[in-house]
C-alpha cells in the first residue's frame, strides 16, 4: 500500500518534501481501531508523518538518504491503547476516577473530568457538594440542572465539565466556528536565527506537558534519541500510572517557577535547550515568560510546540480540557453513539494522534532549522484534531478480513524503579531506527534538573 492522502496533507502542513512520501508503506490489519469515524486513517496519517519526519531527521544528521518507513496497523492500534495495555507488576492502571463520567441532566447529558484531586475539588465546589461527594449524590443534583448552565458554572470555578453536543451544535458554537476556520496544525518560522551547529547527541527537549498528547509527543522524541527532561511544578500532583505509561526514555524533575532559585535553574536549562513543548492551557505560563514568542526571543533558534485543548483563540481559549471532553463537545460522542446514548472513540485518539503530530512537527522543524536557521512555533489543539477527524478525513475504508487484532506482538516487558512494566512499543518505525526506548520511566520528579552531557 503506498502513501495515503491523509499523511500527505500532514506532511505538506509540516513543510516536508512531497517526494519523500513514497518512502512510507502501510500494513492494514483487521480490527484496528474500528469506529464510525476514520480513526485508523487518522492514526496511520499521524504515525506515518511522524515516522517519516524521524527518518528524515536521522538521515540528515547522518548525511545519508532517507530510508523506508513502515506503518503497521497492529503497532499503531496497540500504541494508541498504551495506557490500557500498561501493567505494573501485573496490575492494570485505573484510567478514570468515579466522578469522571457522563451524567444525565435536566435537559441532556454532561461529561465531567475529575481525575486529579484539584479538579475534583473544583468540580464539587462548583456544584455545592463536599469533596467526598458520592456518584449518587452528584447524579441526583445534576438531574435537576441544565447541562449548559452546569458547564459554565464548573468552568468558572476552574473545573471541567462539557455538555454533549451534536456536530451541528458544535459548528454553530462560537468556539466550534473558530476551530473550523483553522487547519489541523500551524507552523511558523518567526525569525532569521542562525542554524544551530551540529553537535553530538540528540536534541535537548524541555517537556512542560501533562496528560496525554504532550507526554506522548515527548515520549516519542525520547525514543528517537532526544534528551527529554520533563519539568513539573511540585504543587501539582501527577498520576503515577500515567507517568509510568508516558515516561519512557525521559527524566523527570520538579521546579517551582515562583521560587527564585528554581527559576534560575530553569532559565539555565532553557539557555541550552533546542526544543520546548508546552501543554498547559493558553496563558497559564505567560507570567513566567514562557509564551511561545517570548521563548523564541529568549532563545533564538528554538523550536516551540504549543498544545491546548480548545485552541489559543475564541471564547474557550482559556479553558482546560481533555480528550474525553473534546469528544463530547465536538460531536464525536454523538456520532459514535447517539444523542441519548453517547459513544466514544475506540481509543483516546485525539490525544495519541496529536502527540505524534507534535513529534512530527518538532522533528521537521529541527531538520529545517539545521539547514536554514530560524526559530519555529508550532501550534496544536485537540479540538483541531477532532475537526480533522470529523470533517477532513475520508470515511473509513472496508476493513480487511481476518482474525481480531491481538496486541501481543507489539508489547514488551522491562524492569524499572516503578516495578516490572508491560508496555506498548512505539509504532514509529523506519530503517535503522530504534525498536524500544533506551531507558524505562523513573520515579516522578526524582531526577536532577540538569542536561545530560552531549556526545
Amino acid at each position: 500500500m503506498t502513501h495515503a492522502p491523509d499523511a500527505a496533507a500532514v506532511w505538506d502542513a509540516l513543510g516536508g518534501d512531497p517526494a519523500l512520501l513514497s518512502r512510507i508503506s502501510y500494513r492494514p490489519r483487521a480490527g484496528a481501531l474500528p469506529a464510525r469515524l476514520p480513526v485508523i486513517e487518522l492514526a496511520r496519517a499521524c504515525v506515518g508523518a511522524c515516522a517519516l519526519a524521524a527518518a528524515e531527521h536521522a538521515a540528515t544528521r547522518a548525511g545519508r538518504p532517507v530510508g523506508g518507513v513502515q506503518v503497521d496497523d497492529g503497532a499503531v492500534a496497540t500504541a494508541f491503547h498504551s495506557e490500557r495495555h500498561l501493567r505494573i507488576d501485573g496490575r492494570a492502571p485505573v484510567n478514570f476516577a468515579p466522578l469522571s463520567r457522563f451524567w444525565r441532566t435536566a435537559d441532556g447529558l454532561l461529561r465531567t473530568h475529575a481525575n486529579y484531586p484539584h479538579h475534583r475539588e473544583r468540580l464539587c465546589a462548583a456544584l455545592g457538594v463536599g469533596a467526598d461527594a458520592t456518584v449518587e449524590e452528584v447524579a441526583e443534583l445534576l438531574a435537576a440542572r441544565p447541562a449548559h448552565e452546569v458547564e459554565e458554572t464548573v468552568y468558572a470555578a476552574g473545573g471541567l465539565a462539557v455538555a454533549l453536543r451534536t456536530p451541528g451544535e458544535w459548528a454553530a458554537h462560537p468556539q466550534g466556528a473558530a476551530v473550523a476556520a483553522r487547519p489541523v496544525l500551524t507552523r511558523e518560522r518567526v525569525d532569521g536565527a542562525a542554524p544551530r551547529a551540529a553537535r553530538g547527541g540528540g536534541p535537548r527537549v524541555l517537556d512542560l506537558t501533562r496528560v496525554l498528547a504532550g507526554p506522548v509527543a515527548t515520549r516519542t522524541l525520547a525514543l528517537l534519541g532526544a534528551d527529554v527532561l520533563r519539568v513539573d511544578a511540585p504543587q501539582l500532583p501527577e498520576d503515577a500510572d500515567t507517568h509510568a505509561d508516558t515516561g519512557f526514555g525521559k527524566r523527570s524533575a520538579r521546579l517551582d517557577l515562583r521560587d527564585g532559585a528554581d527559576r534560575r535553574t530553569f532559565d539555565a536549562l532553557l539557555a541550552e535547550a533546542d526544543v520546548v513543548v508546552t501543554g498547559y492551557r493558553p496563558g497559564a505560563l505567560d507570567r513566567f515568560g514562557l509564551a511561545p514568542q517570548a521563548l523564541t526571543e529568549r532563545r533564538p533558534g528554538l523550536v516551540v510546540a504549543s498544545l491546548s485543548a480548545w485552541g489559543a483563540y475564541g471564547p474557550w481559549a482559556g479553558r482546560r480540557g481533555f480528550d474525553s471532553l473534546v469528544q463530547v463537545a465536538t460531536g464525536i460522542a454523538a456520532i459514535e453513539g447517539a444523542a441519548a446514548e453517547p459513544g466514544a472513540l475506540p481509543a483516546q485518539a485525539l490525544d495519541h494522534g496529536t502527540g505524534y503530530l507534535i513529534a512530527a512537527g518538532v522533528l521537521r522543524a529541527l531538520t529545517d532549522q539545521a539547514a536554514y536557521g530560524g526559530s519555529y512555533v508550532l501550534r496544536y489543539a485537540l479540538a483541531q484534531t477532532a475537526g480533522w477527524l470529523v470533517n477532513g478525513l475520508a470515511r473509513p475504508a472496508p476493513q480487511p478480513s481476518g482474525a481480531p487484532l491481538e496486541p501481543a506482538d507489539w508489547l514488551a516487558e522491562t524492569d524499572s524503579a516503578l516495578g516490572r512494566l508491560r508496555h506498548a512499543l512505539s509504532p514509529v518505525s523506519f530503517a535503522g531506527g530504534p525498536a524500544d526506548w533506551a531507558r524505562p520511566p523513573g520515579r516522578w520528579g526524582a531526577d536532577a534538573p540538569v542536561w545530560l552531557p552531549r556526545g
